[in-house]
């Protein structure tokens, strides 16, 4: 391989500057594939443990409620997306009890496993540990923190609308691809409620450090998002993420 190409793999996780025997790919990178593929299908069928999550969220003081989508297997929930943007009859009963203790609230978030519950079990902690602290000084309210395992982007909507929230804020593990299986992304929507779509949404994608977002970027971003978001009374394509970028004061340092 070149030095040109050796230089550009190390800046992108792209399969790009292939060996090759012939005409055909060398056995390294078939067998690299392979596993990546395999490792993909792992992350769609991985078993996301939400009571474990719930457990740790405790310990921390974060109180959490757990309600249930239409699906109650991984099989189903790949068959039947349409299901997974559904709450049952008795989550929604919860929702709306706890919208009655505590009235209205500005926030929901939410928490899935999406289509990759490994995404869930490496960056989701480490992230709200991040943005928590961020998001506090916002002053806003916030119900208790919803799980919803088997769940779709969508299921956001009967969530905030039940349980009285201006907004609702998912965290879910997002498609896995082949140079990524452990992608965490968050949908941001305005007045959620059923009939919503992906237009009425503002999506951060590939939050995976080192190679993705970075948690402290992130949080920056949903936090830029939440302001502008309570402020024009909107979501989606008419709100724009441009928060300033983060500097990296260790980089700083050094130029200076």
């Amino acid at each position: 391989m070149s030095d040109v190409w050796k230089r550009m793999r190390k800046v992108t996780q792209a399969r790009i500057g292939l060996a090759r025997s012939g005409h055909a790919i060398s056995t390294r990178d078939v067998l690299e594939f392979q596993r990546a593929h395999a490792d993909a299908r792992d992350a769609v069928w991985w078993n996301w443990n939400s009571q474990e999550l719930c457990r740790k969220l405790a310990i921390a003081g974060t109180p959490t409620l757990e309600v249930s989508s239409e699906i109650s297997s991984r099989a189903d929930f790949l068959k039947r997306p349409d299901l997974g943007r559904r709450l049952t009859d008795e989550s929604r009963e919860t929702l709306e009890a706890a919208k009655r203790t505590a009235g209205e609230v500005d926030l929901v978030f939410i928490v899935s496993d999406g289509l990759s519950g490994r995404a869930l079990d490496r960056h989701f902690l480490p992230f709200w540990n991040v943005f928590e602290k961020e998001f506090r000084t916002l002053g806003m309210t916030a119900a208790p923190l919803v799980l919803a395992p088997f769940s779709r982007v969508a299921i956001a909507d009967p969530i905030g609308r039940s349980i009285g929230a201006r907004m609702a804020v998912g965290f879910i593990g997002e498609r896995p691809g082949l140079s990524s299986n452990d992608s965490l992304g968050v949908y941001l929507t305005y007045d959620p409620k059923p009939g919503r779509t992906d237009a009425d949404r503002n999506c951060l994608s590939n939050i995976r450090p080192p190679d993705g977002l970075s948690y402290e970027e992130a949080s920056a971003k949903l936090n830029f998002l939440i302001r502008e978001s309570v402020r024009l009374k909107l979501s989606g394509v008419s709100l724009k993420e441009d928060a300033p970028l983060l500097i990296d004061k260790s980089s700083k340092s050094k130029n200076s």
